[in-house]
């Protein structure tokens, strides 16, 4: 479904002097139609910047990006509008999705008129349709972000990336802001939506109790790089990578330490 080959990125810092920080080195990533793959890492080491380089929201300096066949890389702006309505991201604060001044209906209806030109008579079933995918009611249609829990807000955000009914999703850190017990009903909303339409997902997050609940496989990236890439099971049961086992071994502490 979705290939990335040799992918790096460069970022520039400084007015004066230009520095070059290299965000993300020679990174290579497969992943197979309905799958779930993992991505984690501490924070900075690169694995937002490479998700969105996964639907070309970012340009990367080198490497190539193959979604479903097509060499992402090499298209037009034109032909590159004509198939992201396929992929789609969620991304971990709702508020930078959500416009204050638009109701959640308009919100969620927003991406038919940029794809679509406009929202049809028929496509009101679908914006109701897909709020109950998401577990929000119909009343909330008329309701502005401000007026929603950060959990329903969530919802939204993830109703709004659903409403084009795309392929492939990216999730960065999209429950990682919320209180445990929303996060558990967010996480397992995803993964029943990713089963019922084969999704293919791409879960970004620096919770390893997350990722190994909601991935078949995990990559493991630590200063712009893959380190290991394993599926989930094998990866928990017996990490190769002396980074794996320093994370696997924070987080088993950090969860004892909490119940003691």
């Amino acid at each position: 479904m979705i290939e990335l080959k040799g992918i790096s990125k460069s970022f520039f810092s400084g007015y004066f002097s230009k520095k070059n920080h290299m965000a993300i080195s020679d990174v290579s990533l497969c992943i197979k139609k309905g799958e779930t793959i993992g991505l984690v890492g501490e924070s900075g080491c690169g694995k937002s910047t490479l998700g969105r380089i996964a639907i070309r929201l970012i340009e990367p300096s080198a490497g190539k990006i193959w979604f479903d066949g097509v060499n992402l890389t090499e298209l037009s702006k034109p032909a590159l509008r004509l198939i992201r309505p396929r992929m789609q991201m969620v991304f971990q604060d709702p508020d930078t999705v959500l416009d204050p001044r638009m109701t959640i209906g308009k919100s969620v209806a927003e991406p038919l008129w940029i794809w679509k030109g406009g929202v049809r008579h028929e496509d009101t079933d679908l914006i109701f349709e897909t709020l109950e995918t998401v577990g929000l009611h119909s009343d909330l249609i008329s309701r502005y972000p401000y007026e929603l829990s950060g959990g329903q807000k969530q919802r939204a955000a993830l109703a709004r990336a659903l409403i084009l009914d795309p392929e492939f999703i990216v999730a960065d850190e999209l429950s990682s802001a919320l209180d445990l017990s929303i996060q558990a009903q967010i996480l397992t909303l995803l993964k029943d939506i990713q089963k019922k339409r084969n999704l293919t997902l791409l879960f970004i997050s620096h919770d390893l109790q997350v990722i190994r609940h909601m991935t078949d496989r995990v990559a493991v990236m630590k200063q712009g790089t893959i380190v290991e890439e394993r599926r989930t099971s094998e990866l928990f049961r017996s990490p190769e990578h002396q980074y794996t086992k320093q994370l696997i071994n924070a987080a088993y502490l950090s969860k004892t330490s909490f119940r003691d």
